[in-house]
């Protein structure tokens, strides 16, 4: 039963303002990059001179860009705008102008307006360093009485008013502003936050768009556009929604396995994959993560690896890789099984790229500013502690 493979280790770069150098990653010990060219506005084409440009960058240093995270999608894709043609037109281009770079996986989202939400982006943690949390009470707070969305007045129970309430009454006026800055981040890798006029227009876009017509939409854009990335070779790469659950009022349609299934049987090509992140799914109770990777594994092109304990008022914070409400064991596992099996297939894909997702931000990083959740020893201390499972497993069962 002797096979040799292992997960690609990978490292996300947000590029050349990131305040982790490529020399620095060197020492880390990954050679492969996730990248994206945030500088380019969402929705307009990268050209093959902008990709090469960064993609130069990495390989001066001896590294490779691997996948990309992400290509994001134009809002007016997401709500079937008129001009979702064009925009899907340039994501088509795109996808082939990284092909003739010789980058094949692109990682992608279909959340609406905002990329991912949380109330904190400084929680304290029992050993001084700080985590990513989210608060439904916080969520609450500012939704119905600092953004004022009449029709959140409808979702929540008078304890729970009372509860957000009593919350944004302990807040100071700094704690208040740094609430809203926090969940009207706008894009990873941007320094970009919406304010709350902006952001009430967005909700007034999507009034009409459900989850059923979210999914349309988004099955839509994946028929035009799997097609081309079947021709040139790409495997496009769905990232979960992140919470997997409506916040704001917002649809969602990729937080569940059924969600997941959905969208591999409405586009059944190989092409047509799973971004699995632990993280993302795992903060859904009802979310069997292991299992998805034995029932849709085949599918899956990328794996973000982080954990979360979730709380029992629906609160979560981001814990230690190794540790919280996710089994990662099993996810690791059933990740090894589903390699072994791309081996027995002579599948040219059996090294699956994997990246530490997240990390808490130590006392050693408190010098940088970092995007939240993305501190140098945070992440290096999960990606040791998941090469170390993932060797432990493979040795134990498939040499």
């Amino acid at each position: 039963m002797h096979q040799h493979f292992h997960l690609l280790h990978t490292w996300r770069w947000f590029g050349p303002d990131d305040p982790i150098s490529l020399t620095e990653i060197r020492q880390i010990g990954v050679i492969d990059l996730v990248s994206a060219l945030h500088h380019i506005p969402c929705g307009e084409v990268w050209t093959v001179e902008e990709i090469a440009r960064r993609k130069n960058t990495i390989e001066k240093v001896n590294l490779r860009w691997t996948v990309v995270e992400s290509v994001n999608i134009h809002e007016s894709i997401k709500t079937a705008s008129p001009e979702r043609e064009v925009y899907i037109e340039k994501y088509q281009q795109t996808l082939r102008n990284l092909a003739r770079c010789h980058i094949h996986t692109v990682c992608y989202n279909f959340m609406p307006v905002l990329d991912w939400t949380r109330t904190h982006l400084s929680y304290l943690m029992p050993d001084g360093s700080y985590a990513l949390r989210y608060d439904p009470v916080a969520l609450a707070a500012f939704e119905l009485y600092m953004l004022k969305r009449e029709a959140a007045e409808t979702i929540y129970t008078k304890e729970e008013k009372e509860r957000a309430h009593g919350y944004l009454q302990s807040l100071s006026a700094t704690e208040k502003n740094r609430l809203q800055q926090t969940i009207l981040a706008g894009l990873p890798g941007t320094d970009e936050v919406f304010s709350p006029e902006e952001f009430r227009k967005y909700l007034e876009i999507y009034q009409d768009i459900d989850a059923a017509a979210l999914r349309e939409n988004l099955i839509y854009f994946l028929q035009q556009v799997i097609p081309v990335a079947e021709e040139v070779g790409i495997r496009m790469c769905i990232h979960p929604d992140d919470p997997p659950f409506s916040v704001l009022g917002l649809p969602r349609v990729v937080s569940t396995e059924q969600d997941l299934d959905y969208i591999l049987k409405a586009v059944p090509s190989m092409h047509n994959g799973l971004t699995f992140c632990t993280g993302s799914l795992g903060a859904h109770a009802d979310n069997d993560l292991p299992g998805i990777i034995r029932r849709l594994g085949d599918r899956i092109h990328f794996l973000h690896l982080r954990n979360v304990q979730r709380e029992k008022d629906g609160s979560f914070y981001e814990a230690d890789h190794l540790e919280g409400s996710v089994d990662m064991y099993g996810v690791m596992k059933a990740a090894l099984e589903e390699q072994y099996k791309r081996v027995q297939q002579q599948r040219p894909d059996v090294a699956i790229p994997m990246r530490p997702d997240h990390g808490h931000q130590m006392t050693f990083d408190a010098d940088r500013n970092y995007y939240p959740g993305y501190s140098a020893i945070g992440r290096l201390k999960g990606l040791a502690e998941l090469r170390g499972l993932e060797m432990g497993i493979r040795k134990s069962l498939f040499e």
